[in-house]
Parts: structure tokens; C-alpha cells; sequence
């Protein structure tokens, strides 16, 4: 129809005239990036497409919970990029299958086991342990560090011990038996030091290797950790870090020494464009660390330092010695050094520049450094990798995880008291960049979290089963004014959740939004008197079900908190549709109901005439009868909800609850015990004389003056004028503490 006296020109003014809204961005993605230390968009090289390259384990033992923390901790990451924002992601994983580690557990458990089935007599294994045992504490005296010095400590007692223990068993089998079991630490690396020179087998090694690599697999499995898109082990990239370390000699950045290849951190250094040390430049002059990253056989190897051009340079290439495995190579037979590994493999799977690598925090320095540093020299670009991601540590109890603390925890061990969800909730209810403490305390904060989404779930359950009907028009009724307060309560939870997982992923901030959702549809169920609107119930319990799930917190309907809330009237579905065990709860159901609404019904009439006898049969049927058949009611204000539940998922949550409560008085025994020991010790030094406090330490002192007060050591060497003042300070204050109790019980 066309447009009359200027009414075009009418209609094109009102139109830009207009006042279009301003509409806020969405937020997106930041990721905390150990290069830059803050957080940063996240923007991958090819639009959607992730190369993700995490350092694997090296499988030479169990794998423990700090392990947990890092894979756990990055397996949750995954699923959010991935199935929350969309990216199509490549992860790879390496196995590090040949290291210094492991050539010398696989040496000692084998030269132990060929020993053990020599069959020596009684005679020879006691001369055998004891010139073990010497051995032993030689090293002891010369480790310098303070963990490991009393762990090594440990194992020299536990074989005193065993050896003490032997002379008086008269069973010469079960001695020899016990001898060795107890000295098995102490013997292997005795007869690696005389022995670990001859193993040439190959399948020595790999066998050790396979074994925990396996072990490694299936405790990733039993925690809900995906399986990696791609594995890379070592030993079968020999061809490749071969082709990589020759490139750097070529370059200039590496040079040979004797078969050994360096990695040359200062000529590195002064090339324009580069930066040796940038995650960690604190940590370069940290000789420990340079060391320890060179492997354990280096430490033994007193030539390595002198065939340095500089301290800081790192081993490419490794000469095998005799008793390590070799591969042939350019600089002659060898083995790849420990960072090499991970630049070649990563680049063979995912080119030149990585979108993330993620690693454990103890693998800054020198590991990841060190990856950079020959991988930048390589590719000859900064930076290979664009976002690197580091998992914080994890202790326990607040302490180092450590075996001389008698604190390890392996995964087998922590999965014995709770259920991978159980951890995971732990790990997602903090910052995975930030140190998390592993204990009971923490623990019962995430089985908190858990019960809450599982009295949630059941409660949704039983009202979408009771009231909720597609073919019914009632099932979508108006909303009131408490169910528009719900509705804007899950919208804003939502929002709330994705801009916590914008922030680098804040899954603790995300669970928090969570709990509240739950709260808010709490306290509409309390205060609904009437049937509650089912349809707001279920997108509410879909909705948290679902990110759960998307955490990795939810398998399949059968694990998911609350697995029976995702039923036919949940998904939608048809009762064609739906699996035999839905078929079965909407036969069930009714009879369930039925009985609920007969037990309110005495219930209520018990309390009328207070006939105390119903009242308690009635509870006996709800707290002991029907739990057992997997049933459980809930009384609520003029009516039962009635929760469907797996009577095994049952019994481990009475049976955890009961573990823990006697874990808990079992920690406030032992606290009172030591408050106890404590004021019974403060008591006895109340009534100590101030001249007898140090006569009684005869390890530790040998002379004394007129007042009592140490003048020589045990070794009798005389006692410094500082050692005296410390002393003479500390004989005054017993002497005030003394003199106050005599005063005390002169009155």
C-alpha cells in the first residue's frame, strides 16, 4: 500500500526516534593464568576449539589425595568448559613412564624379590639386615631434609625393632618372614647399591610402570574422573624427544657432555624475546629444587654438576649407566631428563602453542619453567602455552601430607570412608586454585551439602508424584505471590551461578547460590499451606540436579542425589516411556500414600486422646520399619511427604553417620586425654624443685652447678654462654612456679 503526503517520512522519523534498551553482556569467561597471576579472558587460538595438555602421573606408586586435588580439581574444570560454555575441548594427558623413580623402585622390589626366593638362612639375612641397617643410617645422618631425615628415621626403628622382637621367636620361618617384611626398605636399597648395576631387562621397569599406571586408571575411575581424550606415555615418544632435543642443539640452546644433553638456561636467558623462570622467577635460585628436578639417580651422579656449563642448566638427555634402560640416540644410549617429555609429546599431539596446560602447584618450579623455557626455544615463540593452570595444594589436618608425619592418605584409603561425591563436593566447595584442607571438619561441611541436596530432591520427589500430572490442566496453576518470590529466586540463582563460573570458575560461590535456591524453596514448602505449585518445584530440582551433574557430582539417574526425582513427570516423558522401575513406583506410590495419610490420621488422633502407645508405633514405623524397605516419611505440618530411597544408600548414610560420630567423641577423648596429660604434667613440675628440673636429663646434660643448672653436655663439652642464660632463664621461672605452690598449699 503506498505511503500518502509525507506519511513515509512520518512513520522513518517515529522509528528513530525510538529508545532501544541498553542491554548489559553476559559475562564471560575469565580464567586465574599462573603466567600473568590474575584473571583473564578466555579467548582459545581457534575460536571454540581447546588444546588442553594436563601433566599425568609418574607411575612408580599409589596414587594419594594430593593427586585427587589436582585431577579432580581440572576434571571439573573440563566438564564446565565443555558442557557449560560449550568449547570443544582436546585434553591429553601424559604418562610419565620412565624416570629416575622408577628405574629405582623397579631395581629394589626385583633384586628383593630374587633375594627372597634365594631362601637365605636366618644367619645370613640377620648379617645381611644389619649391614643394611649401617648403610641406612649413613644416609640418615647426611639427609638434609627434615621430613625425609625422620622418615628415614622411622624405618631404622621399625628394623631395630624387628631384629629385637626376632631374638626372642624360636620359629626360625616365621622370624626370617617378619625380619624381612619390616626391613624390606632398608634391605632393597641395600641390595640396589650393590646389585642395581646388573638389571639390563627392560620389562623390569616397564612392569612396574604398567602396574601403577593401571592402578592410577582405576582409582580416576572410582573418583568420576574422565577419562583423557588422549594418552601419552614416554616410552612410546622416544623418536620424538629425540627429534626435539637434537632441534635445540641445533638452535643453540642445548649443548652434549659425555652422552648427556643440557638444556643452557643463560644463553636462553640473554635471547631477545625470552625469560627463564617466569611462573615461579622467585624459585631460580632455589638449588633444592634444581636438584630434586633432576632425578634421584643425578643426586647420586657426582660428575653431573661438573659437566654443567651453569648450576641452573638442566638434563635433556640423560647417559644411561649400567642397571637403567636406554635408547639408542644421536649423543649415544640414554634416556629422556624428566621436562623434555611433555614439551615433545605435547607438541606432537596439539602443535607449536598449547590453549591450557594444568599441572599440580609443586609443578612450577623447575618442571613447568623448564617446559617452557626448552619449548619457547624450540618453537622459537613466547608464550607456547597461553593460560597454564595450577591446582592448589593440599593438606591434612592443616599439615604437609607426608609419610615421616604418618598423614599419607592414598585415594583407595579416603574412598574406604567416603564416596567420590563426598570428596568432590569437598574439592567443588573450594577455590581450585587455592590450598584445601583435607580432615573430618571439612569433610562433614561437604556430607552437609550432600544431605541438604538430598532431603531436597526426596521432598520434590514426593510432590511431583503425588500432584503433578502433564495431561492435568491443575498442574499449571496461576502463580501466587510466594511462587513469583520462588520463581525470581531461581532465576536470580541462575544468573548468580553463571557469573560465579565467569569468575575462573568459582564452583564454591556457584554451590553457595545453590544452598540458597534450596532455602528459598524450603521455606515456600513451610508455607504453603495449600498443594504447591509442582511445575516451579520440578525446574527448581531439574536445574540443581543438572549442575551437579554437570560438576561431575551426578552420574547416571541411578547415582544422582535425590535418583528418583528425575522420573517420568520430571522429564516430561510419557508413561510409555518410562523404565520398569518408574512402572513400579506408580503402583507403589499409591499404596505409599495411602499408608501415609492412615498414619497421619492416627497420629493425630493418638495426640486428641494421648494414647502414647500409637505414637510410638507409628514412629517405629516410619524410623525403623519402612527406612529398611527404602521409604522414607517425613512429617510436616497437616500432612506426610513420602521419599523413595535405595535401602543401600540408606543403610551407608546411618552407617557413615555412625563412623563419624564415634570418630568425633573419639577426637574429643583423645583431646581431653591430652588436656588431662597436660595439667597432670604442669602439676608435677609445680612440685618440683627448681634444682632437680634438670638433673633428671642425663641424655642431654653431664655436669652440673650448686643450683642444679646444666654446665656441660652429654658429650661433656662445656655449655655455651647463651645454652647457660636459655637455662638459667628457664630454672627461674621453675623456681616462681614452685614457689607458688608451696605458698598455695602452706594456706
Amino acid at each position: 500500500m503506498p505511503f500518502h503526503n509525507g506519511e513515509a517520512d512520518e512513520i522513518t522519523c517515529a522509528m528513530e526516534s525510538l529508545s532501544l534498551p541498553v542491554i548489559k553482556p553476559r559475562s564471560c569467561l575469565k580464567l586465574y593464568n599462573s603466567l600473568t597471576r590474575k584473571k583473564e579472558i578466555f579467548i582459545p587460538r581457534h575460536g571454540n576449539q581447546v588444546n588442553w595438555y594436563i601433566c599425568g602421573p609418574t607411575v612408580y606408586d599409589a596414587a594419594h589425595m594430593g593427586h585427587a586435588r589436582s585431577y579432580i580439581s581440572f576434571d571439573i574444570l573440563r566438564r564446565v568448559l565443555q558442557h557449560y560454555f560449550g568449547y570443544d575441548v582436546l585434553f591429553v594427558m601424559n604418562v610419565t613412564d620412565i624416570d629416575d623413580k622408577i628405574i629405582v623402585r623397579a631395581r629394589q622390589r626385583h633384586l628383593f624379590q630374587n633375594y627372597l626366593d634365594s631362601a637365605p638362612s636366618v644367619e645370613k639375612m640377620m648379617r645381611d639386615v644389619k649391614s643394611a641397617l649401617e648403610m641406612y643410617k649413613k644416609k640418615y645422618e647426611t639427609e638434609p631434609n627434615v621430613d625425609k631425615k625422620a622418615m628415614l628415621l622411622g624405618q631404622i626403628k621399625k628394623v631395630e625393632t624387628a631384629i629385637q622382637q626376632a631374638k626372642n621367636d624360636s620359629d626360625k620361618e616365621e622370624y626370617c618372614k617378619n625380619l624381612a617384611n619390616n626391613a624390606s626398605e632398608v634391605l632393597s636399597q641395600w641390595l640396589d647399591s650393590m646389585l642395581g648395576n646388573t638389571i639390563t631387562d627392560h620389562s623390569i621397569f616397564d612392569s612396574l610402570a604398567r602396574h601403577f599406571e593401571q592402578d592410577f586408571d582405576l582409582d580416576m575411575a572410582a573418583l568420576n574422573v574422565l577419562p583423557p581424550d588422549v594418552v601419552t606415555r614416554v616410552s612410546e615418544y622416544i623418536p620424538e624427544v629425540v627429534a626435539f632435543v637434537d632441534g635445540l642443539v641445533k638452535r643453540g640452546f642445548a649443548y652434549e657432555v659425555q652422552g648427556s644433553v643440557y638444556f643452557d638456561t643463560v644463553t636462553f636467558g640473554r635471547t631477545d624475546g625470552h625469560r627463564y623462570g617466569r611462573l615461579l622467577p622467585e624459585a631460580v635460585q632455589d638449588t633444592s629444587l634444581l636438584v630434586e628436578g633432576e632425578g634421584e639417580l643425578s643426586l647420586r651422579d657426582e660428575n653431573q654438576a661438573r659437566q654443567k656449563r651453569f648450576s641452573g642448566d638442566f638434563a635433556l638427555w640423560k647417559a644411561s649407566k649400567p642397571g637403567e634402560p636406554a635408547w639408542p640416540s644421536p649423543w649415544g644410549p640414554g634416556r629422556p631428563g624428566w621436562h623434555i617429555e611433555c614439551s615433545a609429546m605435547a607438541s606432537a599431539i596439539c602443535g607449536e602453542q598449547l590453549d591450557v596446560h594444568a599441572g599440580g602447584f609443586d609443578l612450577k618450579f623447575p618442571h613447568h619453567d623448564n617446559e617452557l623455557a626448552q619449548s619457547e626455544a624450540y618453537h622459537g615463540h613466547a608464550p607456547w602455552v597461553r593460560y597454564f593452570l595450577h591446582a592448589g595444594t593440599l593438606r591434612i589436618q592443616g599439615l604437609k601430607m607426608s609419610k615421616s608425619l604418618k598423614n599419607f592418605v592414598t585415594i583407595k584409603q579416603a574412598l574406604q570412608q567416603y564416596t567420590s561425591r563426598q570428596i568432590r563436593l569437598l574439592f567443588l566447595m573450594h577455590n581450585w586454585a587455592e590450598p584445601l584442607d583435607y580432615s573430618p571438619q571439612t569433610m562433614e561441611r561437604a556430607l552437609h551439602f550432600e544431605r541438604i541436596c538430598q532431603q531436597f530432591s526426596r521432598t520434590v520427589a514426593h510432590y511431583l508424584r503425588r500432584y503433578f500430572s502433564r495431561g492435568k490442566a491443575g498442574s499449571y496453576a496461576k502463580l501466587t505471590a510466594d511462587e513469583l518470590r520462588l520463581l525470581q529466586a531461581l532465576q536470580t540463582c541462575k544468573q548468580a551461578v553463571h557469573d560465579a563460573l565467569c569468575d575462573s570458575v568459582d564452583t564454591r560461590t556457584a554451590l553457595e547460590h545453590i544452598r540458597e535456591l534450596i532455602g528459598h524453596v524450603n521455606v515456600y514448602l513451610d508455607s504453603s499451606a495449600a498443594v504447591p505449585n509442582c511445575l516451579l518445584l520440578r525446574n527448581s530440582a531439574i536445574y540443581v540436579n543438572h549442575m551437579l551433574k554437570l560438576f561431575g557430582a551426578a552420574g547416571s539417574d541411578a547415582d544422582e542425589i535425590g535418583s528418583r526425582t528425575i522420573d517420568y513427570s520430571c522429564g516430561f516423558g510419557d508413561k510409555g516411556d518410562v523404565s520398569s522401575d518408574c512402572a513400579d513406583e506408580s503402583l507403589l506410590m499409591p499404596c505409599l500414600n495411602a499408608l501415609a495419610d492412615f498414619r497421619e490420621v492416627v497420629r493425630s488422633e493418638a495426640k486428641i486422646h494421648g494414647v502414647q502407645a500409637l505414637l510410638k508405633e507409628c514412629d517405629r514405623i516410619r524410623d525403623e520399619i519402612l527406612p529398611n524397605m527404602g521409604v522414607l516419611l517425613e512429617d510436616r505440618k497437616g500432612h506426610t511427604v513420602v521419599k523413595l530411597v535405595d535401602p543401600e544408600t540408606l543403610a551407608r548414610e546411618r552407617e557413615q553417620k555412625v563412623r563419624l560420630e564415634k570418630e568425633r567423641l573419639a577426637e574429643k577423648e583423645k583431646k581431653e586425654a591430652q588436656s588431662a596429660a597436660k595439667k597432670a604434667e604442669k602439676e608435677r613440675l609445680q612440685r618440683m624443685p627448681a634444682s632437680e628440673l634438670f638433673r633428671q636429663q642425663v641424655d642431654k646434660y653431664s655436669e652440673f652447678d650448686e643450683r642444679g643448672i646444666p654446665t656441660h653436655g652429654a658429650d661433656g663439652e662445656l655449655l655455651s654462654k647463651k645454652a647457660r642464660k636459655k637455662l638459667e632463664k628457664a630454672y627461674e621461672q621453675q623456681e616462681k612456679l614452685y614457689q607458688d605452690y608451696i605458698s598455695k598449699n602452706a594456706c
